[in-house]
């Protein structure tokens, strides 16, 4: 058995599968407690994260081929300033609800 601090290990980390034209991508961590983090990639290889601020009450997407540097904002489970196919809107809604069903439980 290894004695390593098994409790700050990475649980999951993703690549960038983006080209440098769409920038960087945003270094996001479970640091805040706050926060709900949801990550998504469809069957191109386009990656979406998801970030709820449960102080904040608010919620932004950020997608490499919208630019990663840019946040956009999620209301009511969308977001209405992208256009997403249909699993990319099921996966929102579905990261929407989580973040804010355990938020109203909690």
């Amino acid at each position: 058995m290894s004695s390593a601090n098994v409790e700050n290990a990475p649980l999951f980390q993703v690549r960038n599968h983006h080209s440098a034209s769409c920038g960087s991508p945003p270094h996001i961590d479970d640091l805040r407690r706050s926060d709900y983090l949801g990550y998504f990639e469809n069957q191109y290889g386009e990656q979406v994260v998801f970030v709820y601020d449960h102080d904040a009450g608010r919620a932004v997407l950020y997608l490499g081929d919208a630019g990663w540097e840019t946040a956009h904002t999620v209301v009511d489970g969308a977001a209405p300033e992208l256009v997403l196919s249909g699993t990319e809107r099921l996966w929102l809604r579905a990261c929407w609800e989580a973040a804010t069903t355990n938020h109203k439980e909690a």
